[in-house]
Formats: C-alpha cells, sequence, structure tokens
C-alpha cells in the first residue's frame, strides 16, 4: 500500500514558500525532468540530521526505487542513522537514579533506552550480550519522557549495537576491498538510501567533509578506503550527473567543486598531472537551505566572481555571511536556490517531477510539524528495520568483485 502522507499537504506546501522560492522549484523540477527524460543522471547530496528527521532520507529511497535519482552522497551520521533503521522511539530516564557514572553521562543528565519489543530485544541476543538488570532498572524508574529520533544514537542498547556493527561492517569492507557505505548497504532496509541503492546499483558515498560523525560508524567509513579513492569516486559520481541537488547540507564546497574538478574547484594541477577530472559547466546544481544569504549570494554572482578575479575576499565585497559551500554555488550559472524547509520543499519536488515523468511513487514524506508528518515519522519508526546483520553476511559469502 502506498504511504503518501504529503500528498494532501502539497497545497500548504507550496503556499509556505514565497514567490521568488516558488519560481525556483518550477525551475528545479523542470531541470530534473528534463535530465530524466533524456536519459541523464541526477544526484542528490544530503546532510544529516534535518533530512532523517523529515522523511527526506526515506523519499530519496523511494526515488533512487523508482529510478529518479541515481547516486547520493550523504554523512556519516546519516549511514549510522540508517544501519539502525533512520527513526526510532526512546525514553529517557534520570542517569543518577540508573546509577550511571555522571562524569561520563550527556548533557541533561539522562540515559536513554531504545523502545523495544520481547522479540526484538530476543533477536538482539543472538548477536551481543545486553544487560538485563540495566533495562529492567530502567524500564522501573519514571520516564523523563518519550521520543521519536534519529535512530540508533545514544540509546542503549541499538546506539551500542550500531558501534559494533560498525567494526564488523570494516572488517568484512576490508576484506572485499569495498567502501563501507557498499557493505552496510547489504543488510540495510530496502527503504533507507543505502538499502535501496544497493538494490539498484546506485552509489552512495560519504563525502570527506562529512566523515565526521555517527560515532565508530564515521571513523570505520574513513578507514575502509583512502581518502584520494573516495574523493576519485565521488568525483565520477559528479562528472556522471547532469543535475546536483543539495538538501540541508554544509561544506559543499569541498565536495562538489573538490580536487577533480576544473570549472570551479581546483582540479586544474591534477589535470595538469594527468590524473582523471570533471567539469561543473553545463551542469544544475539546486539547492534547498533556509539561509536567505544563499538566494543573495546567487544574485550576487558578478560581484562574487569579480572579487574572486581581484585576490579579495568574497564575505566583504558581498557585504553578507558567507558561508564556504556558497563559493562555487553563487558563481555557478547553472545554481537554483529554494529558501524553504527541506521538509516542505522535497514532497513537492518528488511529486511534481514524477507527475511530470509518470512515475508513480509509493511514498511521499511530509513536514514534521503537520499531523501527516507525525503520522509519518511514527510509520517509519514502526516500518523501516535495522540493518539486517544475517542478511549483510549472506550477501557477503555471495560476493564476486
Amino acid at each position: 500500500m502506498a504511504e503518501l502522507f504529503g500528498l494532501s499537504q502539497l497545497g500548504y506546501f507550496r503556499d509556505s514558500l514565497d514567490v521568488r522560492s516558488r519560481e525556483a522549484l518550477l525551475s528545479a523540477v523542470e531541470r530534473i525532468t528534463d535530465a530524466k527524460k533524456h536519459g541523464r543522471r541526477i544526484m542528490v547530496v544530503t546532510g544529516s540530521g534535518p533530512n532523517i528527521h523529515e522523511g527526506v532520507t526515506t523519499l530519496i529511497a523511494e526515488l533512487i526505487r523508482a529510478g529518479l535519482v541515481d547516486a547520493v552522497s550523504t554523512s556519516s551520521a546519516v549511514i549510522a542513522h540508517e544501519m539502525a533503521g533512520s527513526l526510532d522511539r526512546v525514553y529517557r530516564v534520570d542517569a543518577q537514579a540508573l546509577g550511571m557514572d555522571m562524569d561520563k553521562m550527556p548533557r541533561g543528565d539522562v540515559f536513554e533506552f531504545t523502545r523495544m519489543n520481547d522479540a526484538e530485544i530476543s533477536a538482539l541476543k543472538q548477536e551481543m550480550p545486553l544487560d538485563d538488570e540495566l533495562m529492567e532498572r530502567g524500564k522501573n524508574l519514571p520516564h523523563v519522557n518519550e521520543i521519536i529520533k534519529a535512530a540508533g544514537n545514544m540509546a542503549y542498547p541499538m546506539g551500542l549495537r550500531t558501534e559494533r556493527l560498525a567494526h564488523e561492517v570494516l572488517s568484512l569492507a576490508r576484506m572485499y576491498g569495498l567502501p563501507f557505505e557498499t557493505v552496510a548497504g547489504w543488510g540495510c532496509d530496502e527503504r533507507t538510501m543505502l538499502g535501496a541503492a544497493s538494490r539498484r546499483n546506485v552509489p552512495v558515498m560519504v563525502t570527506i567533509p562529512q566523515l565526521v560523525g555517527g560515532g565508530a560508524v564515521g571513523m570505520s567509513i574513513g578507514d575502509s578506503i583512502p581518502i584520494s579513492r573516495r574523493s576519485m569516486i565521488i568525483s565520477r559520481m559528479l562528472a556522471d550527473c547532469d543535475v546536483i541537488i543539495e538538501s540541508a547540507v554544509a561544506l559543499t564546497q569541498e565536495i562538489h567543486d573538490g580536487p577533480f574538478e576544473c570549472y570551479t574547484g581546483h582540479g586544474i594541477w591534477a589535470w595538469w598531472s594527468g590524473q582523471n577530472t570533471y567539469s561543473l559547466k553545463g551542469k544544475t546544481l539546486i539547492r534547498i537551505d533556509l539561509d536567505e544569504n544563499l538566494r543573495r549570494a546567487t544574485e550576487l554572482n558578478k560581484t562574487v566572481q569579480e572579487a574572486i578575479d581581484k585576490g579579495l575576499p568574497k564575505t566583504k565585497a558581498a557585504k553578507i555571511p558567507f558561508r564556504m559551500e556558497m563559493s562555487a554555488f553563487a558563481r555557478h550559472e547553472g545554481s537554483i536556490p529554494i529558501v524553504g524547509d527541506i521538509g516542505k520543499v522535497w514532497p513537492l519536488i518528488a511529486h511534481d517531477a514524477a507527475e511530470s515523468l509518470g512515475v508513480e511513487l509509493e511514498f511521499l514524506s511530509a513536514s514534521q510539524d503537520t499531523p501527516e508528518g507525525q503520522a509519518m515519522r511514527d510509520w517509519i519508526v514502526d516500518s523501516v528495520k535495522p540493518l539486517a546483520r544475517q542478511k549483510m553476511l549472506e550477501r557477503a559469502k555471495s560476493f564476486v568483485k
């Protein structure tokens, strides 16, 4: 059954955008649909938390399944959360009453437990020892609150399970000479980006600026393949795609105009040395962001380029707060800034592009500040499962490079 949570809210989402963002949205959808109609490829560059919480990563997984997204770069934190099922429900108790070492507790002095049923706990015990007494004490203490949050984070036992699993995934990745993300995808739920991409042979890679995060997952991703190889894989992904959609992500300057890009980036010496390079020239960069300065920086395209040509600081020339990722985006003639909430913009992009292309979607996200968005988050908690370790191991047994 299709789970189109955002369908009834599309009018509200559209009305939440100002006139310029609605026009930018229209242009973005036109570029996306034109690319797909001509057999060209779409890449998404996602950031971390908001993309998980707003159901955007689940929506991107659906767009991968539907053949509308052909490559993804993301953060190590997103990989960790997808390995744990994207979102989960946790309850918090007073850490001191639980008997924890308060010097090691996070701000707020609470300890979190993943809400799990007996069958889930029993299955987890087949993988790792669990502290039954700790869980029993936590169950019997007053709950400070119960919330839905990014999965496998700081709650026991799923946060610890993800940390332990990271080392096992890393061992397999090194054994087969593969990125961590590829191996993790073998066992991930098909409604995660990793799982959907694994089934369709679509690349998902963590970018170098986004390696820090996700605890042991981030470190294991960084350790799985060399930095230079990671840079080259991501550059090939970007080279192969005509439209790049950036979603609530920072430091994209070091993603899309990195060491092998020759139009706005630093690829000239890689080219000079005979290495494989690419160009952003002629591509479309779509960025969804709440920062009004993104649009302002784009409007100052000429000013920013002139500052660079004269060797002057871009911030002083533009006279606006200038985040690092604005550099290439602001100077690129194919940039489309959509200033708005990703929870509202993404369902519009997905729905409008799919409708134009005659593609039927089975999932459509909704902003979490709507009743539909709250229902969507509950559905993700209940439906999107953590990485199936046994499934990953079975896939590893049959892997042929």
